[in-house]
């Protein structure tokens, strides 16, 4: 989900570092609260995905943590991948301030329950930050005269993304004023899933395909296969909104499922392609930890399909599948791909704002010793240690997995927070 300045990848930066870091320190802190409040309800929101605390946690991972890391970052991906400068830093700053703002009262308006001004002013802040975002995005696409499959995906992503804002927003008046026909919870799982759906697996399909062959070096292309990828989402989302709005058949959301499905085993084996194809034997352990969030997209698919076919068997839901199914999606495969980016673009952004003058007047760091590797592998083990025991202590409903899982979540945001701040914080070395 991210790009940068890379000496072996040949792609220079074209964004302001001031425009970008604000929103990777704001991500590893929204990450880090987020674990905090987790261990701190971690009873009650393994009780039930609608308490208010597992509401909050759910949106602070959505959007302080997995939406505020791709708005930044994308904010130098787009114009590289249209070869054109980015249409407003002013804009760009303006999406940063409103997101800075909503994200922590629409939290608070969760965490408290209370549907009231704070709810409603956060998520009329955030609604006004991706519209800032897509205005940039448009405007920047609208100066280039080249047109790019990457830069397609991100931007429906972030219209996706608009849509999943406004039907939020839309169901926290829901509480107070009666505009929809229905309680807001029975337009949970839609508004959910436009955002896991529509944005994020849009988004991480669309970019991921363009980043992971080019750190791994790899020959492999095949633009018509993410054609056909970016098709099948779309189309299977498309279907859903229609299934559930005007249908109301639980037998027919296979349909969505499969393309879904069939979209992720296309990009899947897109992957494992430009992994076999790549250029460079060895394989880092960032790539890793993002090549292993690919894998992680497939677990979400597997549990959907028995909630689904439970569904049809009997009208009771299965809260635990359902619990574990969000834990996947926001603490598995978008957390993971974040994690192992995160340190394969932030070094070269920090290593651009730091020492791009002195290029060529003597020697610089390498931006892989910005951070620190040892730092990093304590986080990957503590990461995939707390997420397996996480979900197999809500499957299973036993309390100590589920104390010790939080533990080591919380141990992995805060060694993530304290590796992105000494970068954030690094100073010249030479």
């Amino acid at each position: 989900m991210f790009i940068t300045a890379s000496s072996d990848t040949g792609i220079t930066n074209t964004t302001s570092w001031k425009v970008v870091l604000p929103f990777y320190g704001y991500a590893a802190v929204a990450f880090l609260v987020a674990t905090i409040l987790l261990l701190l309800s971690v009873n009650d929101i393994a009780k039930h995905y609608i308490h208010p605390h597992a509401l909050a946690v759910t949106h602070i991972m959505a959007l302080g943590w997995g939406t505020m890391i791709i708005l930044g970052a994308s904010h130098q991906l787009v114009p590289v991948l249209i070869e054109e400068k980015l249409y407003s830093n002013q804009l760009a700053t303006a999406s940063f301030i409103l997101a800075a703002s909503g994200i922590p009262l629409l939290a608070y308006g969760f965490y408290v329950s209370d549907m009231g001004w704070p709810a409603k002013w956060g998520g009329r802040f955030v609604i006004l930050a991706i519209i800032a975002y897509l205005l940039n995005l448009g405007g920047s696409m609208a100066k280039s005269k080249r047109k790019n499959v990457h830069a397609v995906f991100i931007f429906t992503a972030a219209v996706w993304l608009l849509v999943t804002a406004s039907v939020g927003l839309m169901l926290v008046y829901n509480f107070t004023y009666p505009l929809l026909p229905q309680s807001s919870l029975a337009y949970l799982s839609l508004h959910a899933h436009l955002g896991i759906v529509g944005w994020f697996l849009l988004l991480v399909t669309g970019v991921g395909s363009r980043l992971i062959p080019m750190f791994l070096i790899s020959k492999y292309n095949n633009t018509r296969r993410l054609w056909w990828i970016y098709g099948l989402i779309n189309i299977g989302l498309l279907s859903f909104i229609f299934i559930y709005l005007f249908v109301n058949e639980r037998a027919l959301l296979m349909f969505p499922l499969l393309a879904v499905a069939t979209a992720i085993a296309l990009f899947g084996n897109f992957c494992y392609k430009s992994y076999r194809q790549r250029i460079r034997n060895k394989v880092d352990e960032q790539i890793l930890v993002s090549l292993l969030s690919v894998l992680m997209m497939l677990l979400p698919i597997i549990f959907l399909l028995v909630i689904i076919g439970l569904l049809t068997l009997s009208p009771e839901e299965n809260t635990r599948l359902v619990i574990s199914y969000g834990f996947i999606i926001f603490f598995g495969w978008i957390t993971a791909m974040i994690l192992g980016m995160t340190f394969k673009t932030l070094p070269f952004i920090v290593w651009n704002k730091v020492y791009h003058y002195l290029a060529g007047k003597g020697k610089t760091p390498n931006p892989k010793d910005l951070f620190s590797a040892t730092v990093f592998k304590w986080m990957g083990a503590a990461y995939i240690s707390g997420f397996i025991l996480f979900t197999t202590g809500v499957l299973l409903q036993l309390s100590v997995f589920l104390q010790l899982s939080v533990v080591l979540l919380l141990i992995t945001s805060f060694l993530y927070t304290w590796n992105v701040l000494k970068l954030l914080m690094h100073k010249p070395r030479i």
